[in-house]
């Protein structure tokens, strides 16, 4: 691998930061919705599970107990 000055490395920085698109603000206000969604569906799927297995050991439980 080539070694470039600090100059060399600077210019080809800019050059690369120069090529990066950014979201414009509905693309962030979309994209901040849909993982909040994503969470909460998450959320409310694991809740279920947990609600679920805590059903089945109980009951499992107090059939031994």
């Amino acid at each position: 691998m080539a070694k470039t000055n600090p100059f060399q490395f600077l210019q080809q920085t800019r050059s690369e930061v120069g090529k990066i698109v950014w979201p414009n603000r509905r693309e962030v206000v979309l994209t901040t919705v849909m993982v909040f969604v994503m969470a909460t569906l998450t959320a409310i799927f694991f809740f279920g599970v947990d609600t679920l297995i805590n059903l089945g050991l109980r009951s499992l439980l107090s059939f031994f107990g």
